[in-house]
């Protein structure tokens, strides 16, 4: 992952409302973000994820679009994306989504009993986005085959991990002393 660590190195860290938050073209589409770099996490995405029998990837609105669109298309999985939208489909189920800097309500439309999911996200932090989805996909019935974020930020509470949901990451990094450090180059699982 040596494009994605040496991004990572060099992005800017923002503090905002005492959460260290660093900038990153996966996680927030600036800078811009390079074919080469995206194209390094999808295979990285492809290799490390169970994808045997997944019906439907299904993503975070907005910053979970680009990756899981991507590996969609290497795969031919198709994409389901959970939005910040209402839009009153039938069986769409709401959720609410707590992070380190933000609530918001989200939605899932077309996820249905049994389907078999992948879930991917851009990063992993305090786990809120995941866990909420997580939690609105068993309460549809989904069978979650695997869960990857691209980016873990380690140090604090992370819902997903407290509620015992193995998410597979392709590098763990922290931000210490407004720095951020690389924890482990491969991630987990």
């Amino acid at each position: 992952m040596d494009k994605l660590k040496e991004s990572l190195l060099e992005a800017p860290i923002v503090e905002k409302e005492g959460y260290h938050y660093f900038v990153h073209p996966i996680s927030d589409g600036v800078p811009m973000l390079r074919p080469e770099l995206m194209r390094e996490i999808v295979i990285k995405i492809i290799r490390k994820a169970d994808l045997d029998g997944v019906d439907k990837i299904v993503a975070p609105e907005a910053m979970g679009i680009h990756i899981s669109t991507a590996v969609s298309l290497m795969t031919d999985i198709p994409l389901v994306v959970v939005r910040k939208r209402q839009y009153g489909l039938e069986g769409e189920v709401a959720l609410s989504q707590v992070t380190g800097y933000a609530e918001n309500e989200m939605y899932i439309n077309d996820v249905h009993p049994g389907d078999r999911v992948l879930v991917l996200d851009d990063v992993l932090s305090t786990g809120g986005t995941l866990h909420a989805i997580v939690g609105a996909l068993e309460e549809i019935g989904a069978e979650l085959v695997d869960i990857v974020a691209v980016i873990k930020k380690v140090g604090g509470g992370n819902k997903v991990d407290e509620a015992g949901y193995a998410v597979k990451t392709l590098i763990n990094v922290d931000v210490e002393d407004g720095e951020l450090v690389v924890l482990d180059a491969d991630g987990d699982g």
